[in-house]
């Protein structure tokens, strides 16, 4: 008697397939969206209706998601040969897979709008990149993309190289005596962040990183002319509150590229030819130290986590008031119980605590405070006591310390989660509120 032969199982729906499946679906939800009068004039009841139409719709994309993230974000890279940044990479999913995550229509749909008046199609966004970068491949590849020097910063090199010298308008980049200054110049919101800042200090980052004659960088912020501060030197007022309120603070632009962009590259460095390793070596990587005049607020804090030595003006603080505002204070969140304990990180986070640079709890983050007249010598000092060492050492124990207290599938994770948390915080009826309630000045 003959055995019966084994039935093989199906094969698996290929993405395209699914995709095709998706796109259909999510065009019968949009339509019945498109029904609705816009989000600011909706009654309760139609306002209900599109929650549900747009939750719908992000189930929809969560499921195709997590079975296909990695096939399409291959065939968005070629395969993994084109490093493509978070908006390159979203502009080709929405071109490739219609519905997948919003275009250019449901994106200008919100733009020019309130916060509180927005759609949320970042939050699709979110979620797209979230999926990926939960992948190691996939999220390796994208970190690497976003690490590269930016190509505008490649074509001002010979210029800082001439001049010693780039203006960016919010920030502004110069090179003395082998040093590399980054200095925060956004004077009307004391050196508050926002899209155009963000952009401008990568590109600042990407100088003191690319330039031979450089071995360490400094961030700090410029002489203010802010009335209540003129003459006085501010480091950082964090988020610019007013631009969230009027929707002018973008997932891309900001949320994402700063974490993975500016910071990252501070931390990190650029990279080397991608390999797919858990923890490549960088190709070009520099110390960093931060001089804080008069306080770091939220992001301006962020800062000082990934540098290698924190400078600090007598009475000056920092905190991270998320909290207060709504959202994640980036990467904050991951790193500051490094430095302080998670009781007191869960303070600064939860309950917008001030850590004052002179208290117990600021040297954990602050390594050294001076009177505001001693801060320049205090930062030459540093200078050269990082060089005294020897770069090949710094760089190498900045490098081990970094595999000890944050591998790159750490940060790899954390951005994952962060992609899709900031994005539905962002767009939270908590974040509306407060900032209604508190900067809606």
């Amino acid at each position: 008697m003959t055995a019966p032969r084994a039935v093989p199982p199906p094969s698996p729906p290929s993405p395209d397939h699914d995709a095709r499946r998706l796109g259909a679906r999510l065009d019968t939800l949009r339509r019945h969206l498109d029904r609705l009068p816009r989000k600011a004039v909706r009654s309760p009841a139609e306002q209900s209706t599109a929650r549900t139409l747009l939750a719908d719709g992000r189930a929809a994309r969560e499921e195709f998601l997590a079975r296909h993230a990695p096939a399409v974000y291959a065939r968005l890279t070629d395969d993994l040969r084109s490093p493509l940044r978070v908006a390159g990479l979203l502009a080709a999913a929405a071109e490739h897979y219609p519905g997948l995550v919003p275009g250019e229509a449901e994106l200008a749909e919100d733009s020019g709008r309130a916060q509180r008046d927005k759609e949320g199609w970042e939050i699709d966004q979110g979620l797209f990149v979230g999926r990926v970068l939960d992948d190691p491949v996939s999220g390796r590849h994208l970190l690497h993309a976003m690490a590269r020097p930016r190509e505008r910063a490649e074509r001002l090199l010979d210029e800082f190289r001439q001049q010693d010298t780039v203006d960016l308008g919010p920030v502004a980049v110069h090179h003395k005596n082998g040093v590399g200054y980054v200095v925060f110049q956004n004077h009307r919101y004391l050196n508050a962040e926002d899209d155009a800042s963000n952009q401008a200090l990568e590109i600042a980052v990407d100088l003191v990183l690319l330039d031979d004659r450089v071995d360490v960088g400094v961030l700090r912020g410029g002489v203010a002319t802010h009335p209540k501060w003129a003459g006085r030197r501010v480091f950082g007022a964090g988020i610019n509150l007013t631009h969230l309120r009027q929707g002018r603070i973008s997932l891309v632009d900001f949320f994402l590229d700063r974490e993975m962009g500016a910071v990252n590259k501070m931390y990190r460095g650029h990279p080397g030819d991608f390999t797919g390793e858990p923890e490549p070596r960088s190709l070009r990587e520099k110390p960093w130290i931060a001089a804080v005049d008069s306080f770091a607020i939220g992001g301006g804090c962020q800062f000082l986590l990934v540098m290698d030595h924190v400078v600090a003006e007598h009475g000056s603080y920092v905190n991270l008031p998320a909290g207060r505002e709504g959202i994640i204070p980036g990467c904050g969140v991951m790193r500051l119980p490094r430095f302080v304990g998670e009781a007191i990180a869960r303070q600064a986070v939860l309950f917008s605590r001030d850590i004052p640079v002179d208290s117990p709890e600021g040297r954990m983050v602050v390594a050294d405070t001076v009177p505001a007249q001693e801060m320049e010598a205090a930062v030459d000092r540093a200078v050269e006591g990082l060089r005294a060492t020897g770069m090949s050492s710094v760089l190498a124990n900045r490098r081990a310390m970094r595999i000890g207290g944050e591998p790159l599938d750490t940060f790899r994770t954390y951005m994952a989660n962060y992609a899709r948390e900031q994005a539905y915080c962002a767009y939270s009826q908590a974040v509306f509120d407060n900032l209604d309630r508190n900067w809606g000045r």
